[in-house]
Parts: C-alpha cells; structure tokens; sequence
C-alpha cells in the first residue's frame, strides 16, 4: 500500500481519479491529453467510449509502447511531416518537428490507437548560444483523416502550456501536498495562487524563473504592491470629470 502524502500514492491518485472526474464532464468530440503516467489502457478505453478522443505520451511506465514508437521511427525521414519555429520568447527561439505513421495502429498492445507520433523540440538560446532538444512518443487515437500532423502538434504544444502553469504551482507553493481539503478552501486557495503566477508572469524577465521572484519579493514586501498596483507610483492614473 502506497505511504500517505508519498509519490507513489500521487500517482494512485491521479490515476484513479482520471476517469471519475472525467465522467462529469461533457466531454464528447474533444482531445483529452494526458502525460506518460495517464497513459492507461483502462483511461483510454473509457474516452474512447464517451466519443472523445486521447492523446498520451509514452515513457518509462509503459516501456513496451515506448520501445515500440521508438524503433518505428529509428529510421526516420529527414523532412519531418510538419514542423514549425516560434519566435523568440524570453531569449529562446524554439523549433518543433513532428513525424506521425498509422503502421503500428493493429501491433501496439493499447485500444483505439489511430497514429502514433515523434515529436522533437530543439531549443536555441540567444543569450548564452547553447541549443538544447527532447524527444516526445505518443499515441492518440484520432486517424491521420481526422488529425493532420500540424494539429497533433498543436494539441501536444497546448498540452504541455497548461501542464507548465500545474508545473510551476505544484513547485512553487507544493500545491499536490496542500492540506487544505474542506468546503471551498482548495477551490479558492488554487484560484488565488494562479491569480498570484499570473501577475508574476506579466512582470517576469527573460531567463528569470517564478521561483526566483518569489525569493526576491520575499525580502523585498514592497514590491508586492507595486506589482499589484497598490501604491501611489505604481496605479493606474483615473481621471474623473
């Protein structure tokens, strides 16, 4: 048995709580994404017959899926399927490539899989010149008719924009150990941490990260008020009349 407030039983959670809380929600005709420890066949089935449709990525935890996508594109083209560069953000240009096959739909040992893809994302960063990549294998079970490499791409990148804000919460303010569980405490404490991250990100700086913001204004209190307005140099100017 998982010990309490451990990992293991942050993942047993989460994994048990997917489909309940899925069940709720209308979610007929949308993409439901979920990272390498979502990925479940029990999960995938239950999406599947709700009429929506997953997309998951493999790792570790599912070692067989992920040697399988790996081998298929070992030998993979030069020119991806589709690829894209974003500007510059926060000093960084970022390059992703995506390469999608249906060649394993009736291998792989997983429901309802209607392509597989690899993902690669190569980072460069104007500032210090160092270029560093990743690689992404996933699965969803969308056919190629239905999701072209371009929008497997940008349900991976949306994906992964909302996992960052989880990210830097759970970081952050150990949001996952929060011991605050009655009446609509947890609600509204969550709202007011992100409602927190968000000004801090209007106000972030290239290459400086939200923890070290949150170091700076703790010794620095005033800040905090500027950053919310609330002192005389840092409001918005009202006229009235």
């Amino acid at each position: 048995m998982p010990v309490e407030g451990s990992e293991e039983q942050k993942r047993t959670n989460e994994i048990g709580m997917a489909i309940p809380l899925l069940k709720g929600c209308d979610i007929a005709g949308k993409d439901i994404t979920g990272d390498a420890l979502l990925s479940q066949r029990t999960l995938a089935t239950f999406i599947v017959s709700e009429q929506a449709h997953y997309h998951f990525i493999a790792k570790g935890n599912q070692p067989g899926l992920q040697r399988d996508i790996a081998l298929l594109f070992e030998k993979r083209d030069a020119v991806a399927d589709f690829s894209e560069t974003t500007p510059a953000d926060h000093g960084r240009i970022e390059t992703r490539r995506i390469w999608c096959s249906t060649a394993l739909n009736d291998y792989l040992d997983f429901p309802h899989v209607g392509q597989v893809f690899l993902i690669e994302r190569v980072s460069f960063d104007k500032k210090t010149g160092m270029q560093t990549g990743d690689v992404a294998l996933g699965m969803t079970s969308r056919p190629p008719q239905e999701a072209s490499p371009q929008r497997v791409l940008n349900i991976n990148r949306n994906h992964w924009s909302i996992e960052s804000v989880h990210y830097i919460i759970d970081w952050n303010y150990d949001e996952d150990r929060c011991r605050i569980r009655s009446g609509f405490g947890p609600e509204n404490i969550t709202r007011f941490r992100r409602f927190a991250v968000g000004i801090l990100k209007s106000f972030q700086k290239p290459n400086q990260s939200i923890a070290e913001m949150m170091r700076n204004l703790s010794f620095r209190p005033r800040m905090v008020f500027d950053y919310l307005r609330m002192t005389k140099n840092s409001a918005y100017s009202i006229q009235l009349g």
